[in-house]
């Protein structure tokens, strides 16, 4: 039986990008300091790794997430706060996201499904409708905590890096993603957008509790 192939992402290497085969990538890394890269059983998959996320956010599904209990480190947990989060099922797939308050997982909203979508996109759909949601309320200076370093640097260059193709099954999230850059683009907040700790807090408050 024929070996199956994989695709490797270099997220930092000689020359990032996606290569072919082992010996490809290996250019790319040898002799590199701290190089970055990780290999995936398909094209598509490598493709949305490379392009819409990065090596933290692929190394951390290495290992099931952490079941800790957040009250454990309540003290160095911003308890006034809004945590948001999505969920996806399949990639892409059915996504939908929402928003909590910190401190008591009180939800504040919670919106889609959306069909033939991304977690990528629904987290940053999230982080902006928490920003907009505080900033209606007047409260433009609470925390907000997300776990996908990559929604966060969306919101922070103003830019959505998908590849995910507009087709008529997902134009109802692209163009909340269209609103959304455009929100951005017309509004300032204030509100600090804290990385989630997942690894040492447990999961968000905001998860939807699926894995």
């Amino acid at each position: 039986m024929a070996k199956k192939r994989k695709y490797y992402v270099v997220w930092d290497g000689v020359n990032p990008g996606i290569y072919k085969s082992w010996a490809d990538c290996q250019q790319q890394i040898k002799g590199y300091p701290n190089a970055k890269y990780k290999s995936f059983a398909s094209k598509d998959l490598a493709e949305s790794a490379f392009h819409e996320s990065n090596y933290e956010d692929n190394i951390s599904k290495k290992s099931p997430k952490s079941r800790i209990d957040p009250a454990l480190f309540a003290h160095e947990i911003i308890q006034d706060s809004m945590s948001v989060d999505a969920a996806c099922s399949g990639n892409p797939g059915i996504m939908e996201y929402r928003g909590v308050w910190t401190g008591d997982a009180v939800e504040i909203f919670r919106i889609g499904p959306f069909t033939n979508s991304t977690n990528n996109i629904g987290e940053f759909l999230a982080l902006i409708h928490g920003l907009a949601y505080l900033k209606k309320i007047g409260k433009d200076n609470l925390p907000v905590y997300s776990d996908s370093r990559t929604a966060m640097s969306w919101v922070r260059n103003r830019k959505v890096k998908t590849i995910l193709p507009r087709v008529k099954n997902n134009q109802d999230s692209f163009a909340l993603v269209d609103r959304g850059l455009k929100w951005l683009k017309d509004n300032t907040y204030k509100n600090p957008i804290i990385k989630w700790e997942t690894k040492k807090w447990g999961e968000i408050p905001a998860d939807f509790g699926r894995k």
